[in-house]
């Protein structure tokens, strides 16, 4: 894994409940479309309206390779109209990280 894409969420903190099952669905989706998925993360403490997600890849090719798999896949097209229709992400950013090594 030499790239990992960091997706930082604002969600409306009414609808937690709607983003964790949002975030449960892609447990499976990411691994089949090629993802490494690192994991989601739901406000515990603190803020209660930023979410994080963290999945690793080989490099950004493999990125856009996965993201053109989501675009194809059942299950990740139901998600995001899920998303969508229920309205609980208010903002989403993707930030492209590497890790430091010795």
């Amino acid at each position: 894994m030499n790239v990992v894409c960091h997706i930082r969420y604002q969600i409306d903190p009414f609808k937690r409940q709607a983003f964790e099952a949002y975030a449960k669905a892609w447990l499976a989706v990411i691994p089949a479309c090629g993802g490494q998925l690192l994991g989601y993360f739901l406000p515990h403490e603190g803020t209660n309206d930023i979410a994080h997600a963290m999945i690793g890849f080989e490099s950004l090719a493999a990125y856009e390779a996965y993201r053109a798999r989501l675009r194809e896949d059942p299950a990740s097209m139901a998600n995001f109209a899920f998303a969508e229709r229920e309205k609980f992400i208010l903002r989403e950013e993707r930030t492209f990280l590497r890790q430091v090594e010795a």
